[in-house]
């Protein structure tokens, strides 16, 4: 497999990804505000873990949500930093 069919695959798979984890954020402080059951936070770090960093940190952002929370404060962009590392060390050695 060539890099360019590589990324062809990756870059559909991170965007849907990262679309999930936004919404999930989302929807998540939606629940919060209607004290309705919550999704647990082990989703969103499982998602962050699965490449969907960018996406949690952004719906943190843009909904307001989790961000007093030490875990997410620290823990998602730690994640995102550590993937883009990986990244940028993966795309120097193809």
């Amino acid at each position: 497999m060539t890099r360019q069919q590589i990324l062809s695959a990756l870059i559909p798979i991170l965007l849907l990804i990262n679309g999930v984890a936004l919404v999930l954020m989302g929807w998540d402080k939606r629940k919060a505000q209607r004290h309705d059951r919550r999704i647990p936070e082990k989703v969103f770090f499982g998602l962050a873990l699965c490449g969907g960093a960018a996406g949690i940190w952004a719906g943190m952002g843009l909904f307001r949500h989790k961000t007093r929370h030490p875990a997410f404060l620290w823990g998602i962009p730690a994640i995102l930093l550590i993937q883009l590392f990986v990244a940028f060390l993966i795309s120097t050695v193809f």
